[in-house]
């Protein structure tokens, strides 16, 4: 039988049943839906009740553009070394274990300023569970390595091809670029990153295809 909605509900759950904080992450290429996915999780998960989950995207740790330009990588904004990876690898590791009593803050992401915005993330003691996504929570090289040590589990966003590059065309545009700006832009430094997180696919727990969405927002 397909995978449902309900399938990754029943799963989350039961990731958070145990005595300490569990994370999640989402992971899969650019445009393929982590963001969606994670939302949806977090919105379920949470109705009818006290909050008790909490949404920390990877997008927070972007360097800045200042910092961007001073190290020459601003055409490659998006890649790995464009992230601080071990920043977020110790906030993982601060949210895993639990050593403080009050809120925890995480950076967030502007889309339209397209910087970082720290403190911007709230995660209460009462967070049982944490959702993060980002396209390299499974690449295997440098601290992204101690990224994928702080997570229960990674599940794979999937979306055909042709959809998920049209897709991100159109949030390029919305977010400003013009179409052929927002065309290269996704053939040329978004395909390249998108190429090496769908080689980290046979890593994740479990793969999710985007129709499994789509079907849970049919229904609603």
């Amino acid at each position: 039988m397909p995978l449902t909605f309900d399938d990754l509900l029943i799963r989350a759950r039961a990731l958070a049943q145990g005595d300490r904080r569990a994370i999640l992450g989402i992971t899969g290429s650019p445009g393929a839906g982590k963001t969606t996915l994670a939302e949806m999780l977090v919105r379920e998960l949470d109705a009818g009740g006290e909050p008790w989950v909490a949404h920390v995207p990877m997008d927070g740790f972007h360097l800045a553009d200042a910092e961007l330009e001073r190290l020459g990588l601003q055409d490659r904004k998006g890649a790995p070394a464009t992230f601080d990876a071990a920043g977020y690898a110790a906030l993982l590791h601060r949210l895993r274990a639990e050593e403080d009593d009050d809120i925890v803050y995480a950076p967030g992401f502007e889309r339209v300023l397209e910087q970082p915005i720290a403190g911007a993330l709230p995660v209460p003691p009462s967070a049982r569970l944490v959702v993060t996504e980002g396209n390299y929570l499974l690449l295997d090289t440098g601290a992204w390595v101690r990224v994928r040590r702080q997570l229960d589990e990674v599940w794979f966003c999937e979306l055909d091809e042709p959809e998920r590059i049209r897709r991100l065309v159109a949030r390029h545009e919305r977010f400003g670029k013009e179409h052929d700006e927002a065309v290269a832009w996704v053939l040329g430094t978004d395909q390249h990153n998108a190429d090496l997180v769908t080689a980290t696919r046979d890593r994740a727990d479990l793969v999710v295809p985007t129709r499994t969405l789509e079907r849970r927002q049919a229904a609603s």
